[in-house]
Order: structure tokens, then C-alpha cells, then sequence
């Protein structure tokens, strides 16, 4: 796990003009929001969210995109309030947490039941904010990184199926072209790992 002070580090090679202090903060209060809480594999929670963050400052984004990776789960699995997070934060970083928030929880609601595409345009429309769709899908991302730890097999296959057909298009429309291939491979990986492996080695034998 990420450090804060490591990831001040990061942020500020391309970065010069980064004030830590904020980060600092929704590191600490991340911490103490999820401190009692577990992932389904059993590790703790805040994993989870600095990994985010890691992935948010790979990709060289702004100081409030890399908060609102460190906050995206609070208001949806804390006490934390909106009200909370722009007290402490500030309304921008707030907006973003909200908008990542909204999607949450518009997936549980509308994936069974509706049209991909229509699902797609939805999450594009409902988001205002481009960063809010950089943080969804940085999240996302981490939870299929480590989707083998979920013990429920329907579980990984359905998160599979959706970052297939939602997540990983939504990648590829924003131009994230390293993140949907990610995307992709993860979650073949996932849904056919007998053709998947068939297609690594057929294409390891032609780079020989």
C-alpha cells in the first residue's frame, strides 16, 4: 500500500506547482472514514482507495482528481455526508465525490434491467465532470485488478461482464486506450480464461 508520503512524491514529479497539504488530509480522513471496514477478500478497506489514487496519479492528474480517488467511497460507505466532505474539502472536490458516488449507484439499479448503451449514455450524461469518469474508471480498474480475492463467483463473473461491456467501452470513447485494454484482458481473463490463455500463447509464440 501507497504511503502518503509516496504519493505526495509522485504527484510532484510532474506537478510543481502541488500543494500536498489536502492530499495529506483525505489520506487521514479516508483512513478514519474506512478504519473499521473490509474488502471482500478480508484485507482492509482503505486499500482500496489509495490504490485508486495511485492509479489517478499514474495517469498525472490534477490534486483534486487524486482527493476525490482517496474520498470516492465515502459518502456511499460511510458517515461521511456531502455536506462533510465540501466542510473539509472544498465544493469542487465534493462535486467529484458525488458524481463518482451517483454512478455507484446507478450501476446496482440499472444494469440488470436496461440496455447497455443506454447505460453508457447515461453515466455520460449524468457525469458533468470528465474527472468524475477518470475516477469511476480508476476504480473500477482496482477492483478488477484484484477481482480473483472475491470469493462469490457470480460476483466476479458479473463485475466481469460489466467492465466488458460498460466499463471498458466507456474507456476506449475517452481515449484511456492502456486502461480499456487493462479492462479487457481482466475481464476475459474472467468470462473465457481457457481462450484467453490460448490467445497470450499463440501471440508469445509469434513475438518468438
Amino acid at each position: 500500500m501507497l504511503n502518503q508520503e509516496d504519493l505526495i512524491k509522485k504527484v510532484k514529479t510532474y506537478n510543481r506547482f502541488f500543494k500536498p497539504e489536502a492530499l495529506l488530509k483525505a489520506y487521514a480522513f479516508a483512513q478514519n472514514a474506512h478504519k473499521n471496514q473490509k474488502r471482500d477478500a478480508g484485507e482492509p478497506f482503505i486499500i482500496h482507495p489509495i490504490a485508486v489514487a495511485d492509479i489517478l496519479t499514474d495517469l498525472k492528474l490534477d490534486s483534486a482528481t487524486i482527493t476525490t480517488g482517496l474520498l470516492h467511497d465515502t459518502i456511499e460507505d460511510t458517515k461521511a455526508t456531502y455536506k462533510t466532505v465540501e466542510k473539509e474539502f472544498g465544493k469542487e472536490v465534493a462535486d467529484l465525490v458525488d458524481g463518482v458516488t451517483k454512478i455507484s449507484q446507478l450501476e446496482g439499479k440499472i444494469i440488470s434491467n436496461s440496455k447497455v448503451e443506454n447505460f453508457r449514455k447515461l453515466i455520460l450524461a449524468t457525469s458533468k465532470d470528465i474527472r468524475v469518469l477518470l475516477v469511476k474508471l480508476a476504480d473500477r480498474l482496482h477492483n478488477m485488478r484484484t477481482l480473483s480475492s472475491v470469493p462469490n463467483l457470480q460476483k466476479r463473473i458479473r463485475k466481469a461482464k460489466e467492465t466488458m461491456e460498460i466499463f471498458a467501452p466507456l474507456a476506449d470513447r475517452m481515449g484511456m486506450n492502456s486502461i480499456r485494454d487493462e479492462l479487457e484482458d481482466l475481464s476475459f481473463q474472467k468470462l473465457n480464461p481457457e481462450a484467453r490463455n490460448l490467445v497470450v500463447e499463440r501471440l508469445s509464440k509469434n513475438k518468438q
